[in-house]
C-alpha cells in the first residue's frame, strides 16, 4: 500500500496524506454480511457522556469479521479485498467451496485468487489459520486468541504483528506489539503473517473536516476551560492554573502517565516480561 500527497493548492490539502487505495478490488461490500450499526455518540444506557470526543459522523455498516475461523479443513478462495469504515485495515472476502462467503482481517500479501485455510494440518502461509502449537518459532502472527474458541482478540490493528518467540509445554510465548511478552495457551488459533495496510500511522487528514466524517468531536484543551471544568483551568493569561506552575492533569485527576491497571489483577500471571519503557 502506498500514500498520496497533494498539490497546495488549498490550505488543507499543504500537509494532506492520504492512502491511494490501490490495493482495494472491491467496492461494494457483500450484503450478507452487513449489519445495522448503532451510533451512541459516547453515551451510555443513562445518556451519561462515558467517553468524550465521539458525535457525528458518516452513516455506516458493520461488517462481520470471522474472527474465529471455525471451518475447518476447507480452503476459500479470496474473491476481493476491500475498505472496512469501522477498522484501520482492509478486510479480505472469502468464498469457501460450499458458497459461503466471509470477512477476514487482510494481512499484507494476501491477493485476489490466493486460497487460504484453517486447521491443524496447513501450512504456515499467508492468511492460514493454524493453532499456535503448530506454528514454527519466530513467525510473525496477528488476530491472536485469548481464549482457545472466543475469536482473535491481539494484534488486529493495521499493520501491527506479534512474534512466536518460544514454546514451553502447553503455553506459548509470544512478544507482542507492544514489546511485552506474554504467554498464551498452545491451542488457542492465530493467523499468520502481518496485518495490511501498514502506512496508516503515516496518514494526515489535513482538515478537520475529515475528522468529524468519522465521527470524531473536537477536542478542547484543558488550559483553555474555567477552573469548575478542569484541574488546568483557570489563571490569568496562559498560566497553568492561578498562575502557579502545577502538574498537568486529567479531567479525573490522574496525572500523565500514571499507571493504571491493577498491579493484582489476574492476568498479570501470563506476562513475562513488561513492555520497553520509552528512552
Amino acid at each position: 500500500m502506498s500514500l498520496k500527497e497533494f498539490k497546495p493548492l488549498t490550505p488543507p490539502q499543504r500537509y494532506k496524506v492520504l492512502p491511494s487505495f490501490e490495493e482495494i478490488t472491491k467496492k461494494t461490500p457483500e450484503k450478507s454480511l452487513l449489519t445495522p450499526l448503532k451510533r451512541s455518540g459516547g453515551r451510555n444506557n443513562t445518556g451519561r457522556i462515558t467517553t468524550r470526543h465521539i458525535g457525528g459522523g458518516a452513516k455506516r455498516h458493520y461488517r462481520l469479521i470471522d474472527f474465529k475461523r471455525r471451518k475447518h479443513d476447507v480452503p476459500a478462495k479470496v474473491v476481493g479485498i476491500e475498505y472496512d469504515p469501522n477498522r484501520t485495515c482492509r478486510i479480505a472476502l472469502l468464498q469457501y467451496e460450499d458458497g459461503q462467503k466471509s470477512y477476514i482481517l487482510a494481512p499484507s500479501g494476501l491477493e485476489v485468487g490466493a486460497t487460504v485455510v484453517s486447521g491443524d494440518k496447513t501450512a504456515p502461509k499467508v492468511g492460514n489459520a493454524m493453532q499456535l502449537r503448530n506454528v514454527p518459532l519466530g513467525t510473525a502472527i496477528h488476530n491472536i486468541e485469548l481464549i482457545p474458541g472466543n475469536g482473535g482478540k491481539v494484534a488486529r490493528a493495521a499493520g501491527q504483528q506479534a512474534i512466536l518467540s518460544n514454546r514451553e509445554g502447553e503455553w506459548a510465548l509470544i512478544k507482542m506489539p507492544s514489546g511485552e511478552i506474554r504467554r498464551f495457551n498452545a491451542n488457542c488459533l492465530c493467523t499468520i503473517g502481518t496485518v495490511g495496510n501498514r502506512d496508516h500511522m503515516n496518514e494526515v487528514s489535513g482538515k478537520a473536516g475529515r475528522s468529524r466524517w468519522q465521527g470524531i468531536r473536537p477536542t478542547v484543551r484543558g488550559m483553555c476551560m474555567n477552573p469548575v471544568d478542569h484541574p488546568n483551568g483557570g489563571g490569568e493569561g496562559k498560566s497553568k492554573s492561578g498562575g502557579g506552575r502545577q502538574h498537568l492533569l486529567s479531567p479525573w485527576g490522574h496525572a500523565k502517565g500514571q499507571k493504571t491497571r491493577k498491579p493484582k489483577k489476574p492476568t498479570g500471571t501470563f506476562i513475562i516480561e513488561r513492555r520497553k519503557k520509552k528512552r
